[in-house]
């Protein structure tokens, strides 16, 4: 028996995942999560395998739920299964130690098929992921500026290219607005631009959003 856990803070979306998982007689799902939080306090009573793990969440994200897993040198297998493309984030996870990545968008028959394909000690990643692998070993590949952010300027990123406010931002990542004023500084600094106009631009571009 596979155990899983769910963590994404929508709840429609965990639900349509717990009832094609459940389907089959191989998984039982042992627990849900909606942040940071409630996964930690789920992981530490409830029997996992394979956690599937969204990367946008309220407070602090998937990627740093990654971070501590494999600071803890947790035996848990990370699947992420997320709406961001494939060709900006799968490669960055699977270096933060998920042991692979589905979009959303997905087939549901993928996402049972990845959670089985990791159980078994082996990465999940599509045909598109595997050949962007390829190509890093084949040839230097220049990262593009936004793969220096942190994740927490990465999230920052995002939600001023889809028009929230920084007060909004401060209140969805539970920080305080001059917390988040800093991230902003910081992603301007890197990526070399003045103002959130030039992010929603570089986001879109970048194919980000």
């Amino acid at each position: 028996m596979i155990h899983v856990v769910l963590c994404d803070d929508h709840a429609v979306v965990r639900r349509g995942v717990r009832d094609m998982l459940s389907e089959s007689p191989d998984i039982e799902i042992t627990g849900e999560a909606a942040s940071y939080a409630e996964v930690r306090d789920v992981l530490r009573t409830k029997p996992c395998d394979v956690l599937v793990l969204d990367l946008n969440m309220p407070g602090r994200g998937g990627l740093e739920v990654l971070a501590t897993l494999r600071e803890t040198e947790s035996p848990i297998k990370v699947l992420v299964v997320s709406m961001y493309p494939e060709d900006q984030y799968a490669i960055r996870c699977l270096r933060a130690g998920a042991q692979g990545y589905v979009n959303k968008a997905s087939d549901p028959e993928q996402l049972l098929a990845a959670v089985r394909t990791i159980m078994q000690g082996r990465k999940y990643v599509t045909a598109e992921v595997a050949q962007m692998l390829v190509e890093s070993l084949s040839k230097p590949v220049l990262d593009a500026p936004h793969a220096a952010l942190s994740e927490r300027e990465l999230q920052t990123l995002l939600k001023i290219a889809s028009g929230k406010r920084l007060s909004d931002i401060a209140e969805e990542l539970m920080l305080s607005p001059k917390t988040v004023s800093v991230y902003r500084t910081r992603v301007l600094e890197k990526l070399k631009l003045t103002n959130n106009a030039e992010l929603t631009v570089y986001a879109i571009r970048n194919n980000l959003v």
